[in-house]
């Protein structure tokens, strides 16, 4: 386990996987809502680069409480109706490759291994070290 911290859109990140690649920071906004996300990548030997992580802070109105952060993610990451997170404790859900948080109205986390290079437990033990930053 990694004991590194980082900070990302006004959150703590206490606990990242040990195997991260290069970071890269990027601001955009989608449907209302404001993300700060920074994204691990590995050079693969083939001249590949693959995603390792991303964490990514998430700011606006329409993130009102954990329903409304599913519906909201359901639409951005284009998931049918059938798409039915588990709960992640009592403010969080969780799928195959992610961990989303509800952290205040209108702040949530996600955090993602969208190509499984790190393994869910290391998705959820990063997503429930996410903290406001003080």
């Amino acid at each position: 386990m990694s004991s590194q911290e980082t900070h990302i859109g006004g959150l703590a990140v206490g606990y990242l996987p040990d195997r991260l690649g290069a970071a890269s920071d990027f601001e955009f906004e989608w449907g209302g809502v404001a993300f700060v996300q920074r994204v691990w990548e590995t050079q693969l030997p083939d001249g590949a680069w693959r995603v390792d992580l991303q964490v990514q802070a998430m700011r606006g109105d329409a993130l009102t409480d954990l329903d409304a952060l599913r519906e909201f993610l359901a639409e951005y990451h284009e998931r049918g109706d059938d798409w039915k997170p588990e709960p992640a404790g009592d403010d969080g859900l969780a799928s195959e490759h992610e961990v989303a948080r509800f952290l205040a109205p209108g702040l949530a986390v996600e955090v993602r291994d969208p190509f499984g290079r790190q393994g869910i437990h290391e998705v959820k033990a990063t997503a429930a070290s996410v903290v406001k930053a003080p």
